[in-house]
């Protein structure tokens, strides 16, 4: 049988002048006239064929009837809207992801218009040292740099790449860079963390110089940016740059890379493993690094599982 409902309208405004023992106020709340809510009433009255005020002297108050309807009704109408505005957060709840800027630049903010979870939730991207302690950094998934084990952690590889020299185009045109040896007179720009330089040199059959010719930064990221900006060259790992490269922003110089290694892995709690919008998440990574046709090497996410 199909569920019979009095007019809306005229129930909200019923339960205002009851709560509130006033039409006036009744319609201040629901921004209406005082008339309009003693003709919501007489509507809800001709509805429910019972009188729910009644006049007692100078006053309206509540029938026997009225009294009983209006206790039930507010409760009713309380849970109405708390389970309105459930429904309304379920769509904006916080998903946070912690990563490198260079992760974050490169990488992740050119794809999130394919995240489709991502238009569920209220995805937060934070920035800086990617620590997967989970106790104090506030995110639901890391962008841990490698691949090392943390207790507690599922930690699963997802991106491999060597590195390999790029730099601006007018910064190629100006330098005249047309061999490998050509690099060892023009400004370099270094990491601080695992700089390779001498490995590429190596790998190129050119013997490294003794010394760094160029600025030392702090991560690969702001090598890049620097090589980007047309300041020397960078050696950028392949998989980060593969978008610039194909944008003209950056041009690789010559073809030997260094030996692949994990550069990124997916981290998140051990005790979260079955948690739906990880297990979404994580998912997403991996369908984008396939679609991507970056060199992964083997790794399996069913391996490193």
């Amino acid at each position: 049988m199909a569920r019979q409902f009095p007019p809306f309208s005229a129930v909200r405004a019923f339960e205002a002048a009851a709560r509130h023992a006033s039409f006036k106020a009744a319609a201040e709340e629901l921004c209406l006239s005082p008339s309009a809510i003693s003709h919501q009433i007489r509507a809800l009255e001709n509805y429910l064929d019972t009188a729910l005020f009644e006049r007692v002297g100078n006053r309206l108050e509540l029938t026997l009837t009225g009294r009983g309807y209006a206790g039930k009704l507010t409760g009713l109408l309380d849970q109405f809207a708390a389970s309105a505005a459930d429904a309304a957060q379920a769509g904006q709840e916080s998903f946070r992801v912690l990563c490198t800027p260079g992760f974050a630049a490169r990488w992740l903010v050119p794809r999130l218009d394919r995240l489709a979870f991502g238009r569920q939730v209220r995805l937060r991207v934070s920035t800086g040292a990617p620590s997967t302690d989970f106790a104090s950094n506030d995110s639901d998934v890391v962008i841990h740099w490698g691949d090392s084990p943390v207790a507690g952690v599922v930690v699963t590889p997802f991106m491999q790449s060597g590195r390999f020299p790029v730099a601006s185009p007018d910064f190629v045109a100006r330098e005249a860079i047309e061999r490998p040896q050509d690099l060892l007179r023009v400004r370099l720009m270094h990491d601080e963390v695992m700089d390779a330089w001498s490995e590429w040199f190596r790998g190129a059959g050119v013997v490294p110089p003794e010394l760094p010719r160029g600025p030392v930064l702090p991560n690969c990221e702001l090598a890049t940016t620097a090589a980007e900006q047309g300041q020397g060259v960078a050696l950028a790992y392949g998989a980060m740059v593969r978008d610039t490269v194909a944008s003209g922003r950056l041009v690789r110089l010559f073809e030997p890379d260094t030996m692949p290694i994990v550069i990124y892995s997916v981290a998140y709690p051990a005790a979260r493993a079955d948690d739906r919008r990880i297990r979404a998440f994580c998912d997403w990574i991996f369908a984008e690094i396939g679609g991507d046709r970056v060199a992964q090497d083997g790794l399996a996410r069913g391996a490193a599982e």
